[in-house]
């Protein structure tokens, strides 16, 4: 091998048991594929270097002519090719990846999760009726997006006893679900499966304009605040809302990190990114208006001018 970049894919290859040619770095993948690989690695204890491709563009054309593979990133193991993201997600699936990397990485203990007595019984039911050697599956990705599914049963994954039930958890999966609960809900909409789980980073919570004001009546500790620039807080208002301009918000990202906030605008999508940057702050009650005055006016207050 007499081409440079050759070499040195070849001696980054030979470096490192578990290396990873992707898009950003794990803390910040720069593609949705790159991030998938990442989280399965992750979630298989696994030990391995990474190769950022988009800091260099001669690695990154390099390694689909080192690996005859047309996209990244790539995975290999001990010096082998052994896939790009399609290929990663069948080999978790199927349990292979989990032996593969069994050398390269830390123990993955099943997670301890509790399945509440309502839940059991809805589970039990949907069992019976499903046909022979179907199982419960139990899943999270790195998002925590979390499927609650009937299914085949799968080889390597974890399987946790509550309540009655089997549930079978993906090995990539387990460290996320450490302490979830799956619970079975009734309400005015019908029954639902909720599921908790403390390992769940905060997200921004929707709150509706008539459970906003339910809050207000309630006197809860909330604060509202409004994105809207003074042209549009001139139109139209909520009584309870302060303006969260640039002093306001340099105020209140210094505020207790349990302080309950509300936010909101015209029709909610400008307070949804305001939410979402408190909530990467580390703030943990964090509330975007759905609609926004909008439908605060065609809901709550008729008097509000809606424009």
């Amino acid at each position: 091998m007499t081409d440079p970049v050759q070499q040195r894919i070849e001696g980054l290859v030979k470096e490192s048991k578990v290396l990873l040619f992707m898009k950003g770095t794990p803390q910040f993948p720069q593609c949705g594929f790159s991030a998938t690989v990442i989280g399965i690695l992750n979630g298989l204890g696994a030990q391995f270097q990474t190769v950022n491709v988009l800091a260099d563009p001669a690695i990154r054309d390099g390694v689909k002519v080192y690996s005859q593979w047309p996209t990244i990133p790539q995975l290999y193991v001990e010096g082998e090719f052994i896939g790009g993201c399609d290929i990663v997600k069948q080999l978790s699936a199927s349990g292979e990846l989990a032996k593969i990397l069994e050398k390269h990485a830390a123990p993955v203990a099943p997670p301890k999760i509790t399945v509440t007595s309502g839940a059991a019984e809805t589970l039990k039911a949907a069992l019976a009726d499903s046909g022979a050697g179907q199982v419960i599956h139990f899943a999270c990705d790195a998002r925590f997006q979390y499927d609650l599914s009937i299914g085949d049963a799968r080889p390597g994954d974890f399987v946790v006893e509550s309540n009655g039930i089997s549930v079978h958890i993906d090995r990539g999966a387990a460290a996320r679900l450490e302490g979830a609960t799956i619970d079975f809900v009734q309400d005015e909409k019908g029954g639902g499966f909720q599921i908790t789980c403390p390992q769940e980073p905060p997200k921004v919570r929707a709150v509706s304009p008539k459970d906003l004001q339910a809050m207000l009546d309630r006197k809860e500790p909330l604060q509202l605040w409004d994105v809207r620039p003074d042209t549009e807080r001139a139109i139209a208002s909520i009584a309870a809302a302060k303006q969260l301009d640039e002093a306001a918000s340099r105020a209140l990202e210094n505020a207790d990190k349990n302080t309950m906030i509300v936010f909101h605008c015209h029709h909610g999508g400008r307070s949804q990114r305001a939410a979402e940057h408190f909530v990467q702050l580390g703030f943990k009650k964090v509330y975007n208006l759905v609609g926004g005055i909008d439908a605060w006016s065609q809901t709550v207050d008729p008097k509000v001018p809606r424009y």
